[in-house]
């Protein structure tokens, strides 16, 4: 069984979906009426889930970026620069609390703390 599977009239991708009445697991085209039944009924989920501060590791050079508000109330711990741009995490948790994360301005340091 392939790993995705693809429209054989439109070559779109089938979505996993449930024939409740049936009680069958249909692979379903979502631009076509196209269903057809899966072979394998074993459904298989993968989330993945990162927390804030892996979050500021995917992009680089957030110092540079003009949307995101500066401060000049804190210290690098790293270097003692006194400019930071900062942001909020985006944890989908609701019992996590909103955390700032800080990212130092000084091109050579880039520092990211809490």
């Amino acid at each position: 069984m392939p790993l995705i599977n693809f429209c054989p009239d439109c070559s779109n991708i089938l979505y996993p979906c449930e024939d409740k009445a049936n009680r069958v697991l249909l692979f379903a085209c979502r631009n076509c009426d196209h269903k057809e039944e899966s072979s394998n009924n074993c459904v298989y989920r993968h989330e993945v889930t990162h927390i804030p501060s892996e979050q500021t590791m995917v992009v680089k050079n957030l110092s540079s970026d003009p949307t995101l508000p500066r401060t000049t109330a804190v210290y690098c711990p790293r270097c003692s620069k006194k400019e930071a741009v900062f942001f909020q995490s985006q944890s989908r948790h609701p019992d996590t609390r909103m955390t700032l994360y800080y990212v130092c301005t000084d091109p050579h340091c880039q520092h990211r703390w809490q």
